[in-house]
């Protein structure tokens, strides 16, 4: 199943909206990201799976919302950044450092 992502990221907006949540600063939805973040490391840290299923999702919202504010399409930007990914080279985990 492919998911459509700008029709992901309007619902997650409307969402926002409709709850009366913050749809316009930036800096306060990466610092919002950051707290989500944490929760899902901490569920790690638990091995409670449930609850990183839910902090897994919880971070793709906040990301979702982020890109529609915006006005990115997060699915095309993880498109384009996997096909520059696929072409840089690693060694032992590191990037090597190259002119394409």
């Amino acid at each position: 199943m492919i998911i459509d992502t700008k029709q992901l990221q309007k619902a997650v907006i409307e969402n926002k909206k409709k709850h009366n949540f913050n749809t316009t600063d930036i800096k306060f939805e990466l610092l919002l990201l950051y707290g989500e973040v944490n929760e899902l490391f901490q569920a790690w840290l638990k091995e409670d799976q449930e609850n990183i299923n839910e902090e897994l999702a919880d971070v793709a919202i906040f990301l979702l919302g982020i890109s529609e504010m915006l006005g990115n399409d997060l699915g095309e930007d993880i498109v384009k950044k996997m096909a520059i990914n696929a072409k840089r080279k690693y060694v032992h985990g590191k990037k090597i450092i190259s002119d394409d």
